[in-house]
């Protein structure tokens, strides 16, 4: 079965003989791929921002917004409307073309929904693509969405099936699935990916990959997340997952997905530059921008920019918004730089 181009029948030995190629066979494949569908040197920059934290009822356990974890982390109401675009102002100046809103619950209640769907509106009129992930979704709020302009919902798979019982039990893989159906009963995009380094093995990687390919649409953006460790989280011991295992993760998600955007999520922290650039060669082409993704640290958006510099990276622009902010940013760190800071010289 294919679509554009796209398969929906991968199999579990066919994925896995993927990780198996040597690494350099496998960033060819990968990187072959990406250009046939994208700008190798552009990357797409989205900014998240959490609208309500803490006292989540789900027992996800590698969460510190959960109220099963005790974190220490302080438990913030859901944002004023006004706030919140004041922080999506500030994302735009930044460079962001993608604003992001995450909010630590169950499911929305309907109480909060009228406010929800102020934020969506109120960002989308500043031109900003929106992008909003609640928890699970109904029929009905999923529609109520999609009417007030949201672009994407956002909404991990997290593992394999057979891995997920043992990171979550207040939600099942089918409700996951479930809501991820009724986002697309309505018309909106799907950003649908999971999280490496729980202490999951390659088979669920490998399952989590198949679970993202194989559905009847390829999600529009799949996020690959490293573990993020926080003290007071049952995974805070867990092993650190090889960096080339999550190199191969990327690649693999790019091969599979071809006309997808392949983000660099959560973890970037703990990543070095050259770990990164790997991850883009692998066929990452979108990052979250800014100090804080929800509740953990984020590489600052200098760093960022330093590091596209480094690499000659743009930002991707939007086809009805101009980037000017983000991509002069970057153009004036390349005016500045001065050409020893940039290059080697190779005499020496």
């Amino acid at each position: 079965m294919r679509d554009n181009g796209q398969r929906h029948n991968w199999g579990i030995n066919e994925i896995t003989q993927l990780f198996a190629l040597p690494l350099n066979d496998l960033l060819f494949k990968a990187q072959t791929i990406h250009r046939a569908y994208f700008d190798p040197n552009e990357v797409q920059v989205s900014t998240l921002l959490s609208i309500k934290t803490g006292a989540c009822p789900e027992d996800c356990k590698y969460c510190p917004q959960s109220v099963h974890n005790d974190t220490g982390l302080e438990v913030e109401r859901l944002m004023k409307v006004k706030e919140v675009i004041e922080e999506a102002v500030a994302a735009k100046a930044a460079g962001a073309t993608r604003f992001c809103m995450g909010a630590a619950w169950k499911n929305p209640r309907a109480k909060d929904m009228p406010y929800v769907l102020e934020m969506v509106k109120e960002v989308k009129a500043m031109g900003l693509e929106t992008c909003m992930t609640l928890g699970m979704l109904a029929p009905d709020q999923a529609q109520k969405l999609a009417d007030a302009g949201l672009d994407y919902y956002n909404h991990n798979l997290d593992t394999s099936p057979e891995f997920y019982g043992s990171i979550i039990t207040t939600r099942t893989y089918q409700d996951r699935l479930n809501t991820l159906s009724n986002v697309r009963d309505v018309g909106m995009k799907v950003c649908a990916g999971g999280i490496v380094g729980m202490g999951e093995n390659l088979r669920d990687r490998v399952g989590l990959l198949q679970q993202l390919v194989n559905m009847p649409q390829h999600p529009e953006s799949v996020p690959i997340n490293m573990l993020v460790k926080v003290e007071g989280t049952p995974l805070d011991q867990v092993e650190d997952l090889e960096p080339f295992d999550f190199i191969r993760t990327i690649a693999v998600a790019r091969i599979l997905m071809p006309q997808s955007h392949v983000r660099l999520s959560a973890g970037r922290e703990q990543m070095n530059e050259q770990m990164q650039a790997m991850c883009f060669f692998a066929g990452a082409n979108s990052i979250f921008y800014g100090e804080r993704l929800l509740t953990t640290d984020n590489p600052a958006a200098e760093q960022d920019r330093a590091l596209f510099v480094k690499l000659g990276i743009r930002p991707e622009k939007r086809q009805d918004v101009s980037d000017e902010a983000h991509r002069g940013a970057i153009e004036q760190a390349i005016e500045n730089a001065k050409p020893e800071q940039m290059f080697v010289d190779a005499s020496l």
